[in-house]
């Protein structure tokens, strides 16, 4: 495949080590020093782009790859309270976007675990549910994306919580599930689900050892939304029989 990488940070690298490594061909870096590079002439060089940058920068940037009919694979999180915005820009203009709060197969399956042991403790309201994720210093957002989804899925699954809040903030209300935000040196990506009651604890968790995991789903993205238009998220890669 040709592709356009739009960021150039830790996940953009990592990304592109493999791509080459696959044999696939980067036609486009874009930074913050060459922003102005990303046109729709440049990105027309592109079968596909793969999207990681910062919330600020990223629906701008899918809007520039919609606008040159390319193929767009977001890996940004922090911008999906425009998420419905951004949908009906791309099904109006007939683009095609993938987006993930994460990449990596092993993450999406514990998603789809999450919601079924949230469905179970349905019946088990002696369980209270709360999520802790630790990542490297360098991420900027709180809680990651990864959480928000995991919190997002026991509130869909499971109506003994209808919202989330970070642990460190004061909260009164006791439907909304507490997320523990931890910065820590060189962690890639670690997320637990707990449910916990007072006799014992029930818990799921994922523990990243490298980005080469988030690397390779998004490359595995990348050759699945070719020739494909729409808005489409991991599952329908990876559980394209389940209803989401």
């Amino acid at each position: 495949m040709k592709l356009a990488i739009i960021g150039t940070g830790k996940m953009g690298q990592a990304i592109e080590k493999m791509a080459l490594a696959q044999g696939h061909h980067i036609v486009l870096r874009i930074n913050e020093e060459n922003v102005a590079a990303l046109t729709n002439g440049e990105l027309k060089k592109a079968e596909v782009a793969i999207e990681f940058t910062q919330p600020i920068a990223a629906v701008e940037n899918l809007y520039a790859c919609l606008e040159a009919g390319i193929p767009v694979i977001c890996g940004t999180t922090g911008w999906h309270h425009r998420i419905d915005e951004v949908t009906a820009k791309f099904n109006k203009k007939n683009g095609t976007l993938l987006h993930a709060s994460n990449f990596s197969v092993g993450v999406n399956i514990m998603f789809e675990l999450n919601k079924v042991l949230a469905g179970w403790m349905q019946q088990h309201p002696d369980y209270l549910a709360s999520l802790i994720e630790i990542h490297h210093t360098h991420k900027l957002d709180k809680p990651s994306g990864t959480a928000v989804t995991l919190a997002q899925g026991i509130i869909n699954t499971n109506n003994s919580s209808d919202k989330w809040h970070l642990s460190e903030e004061s909260n009164n209300n006791p439907r909304s599930i507490a997320i523990e935000s931890l910065r820590k040196e060189d962690i890639i990506g670690d997320h637990t689900v707990e449910w916990k009651s007072p006799i014992d604890r029930i818990s799921i968790r994922h523990e990243a050892f490298s980005r080469d995991g988030f690397a390779a789903g998004a490359l595995m993205a990348a050759g699945w939304i070719v020739n494909r238009k729409g808005v489409f998220t991991m599952n329908d890669i990876l559980f394209p029989e389940v209803k989401h």
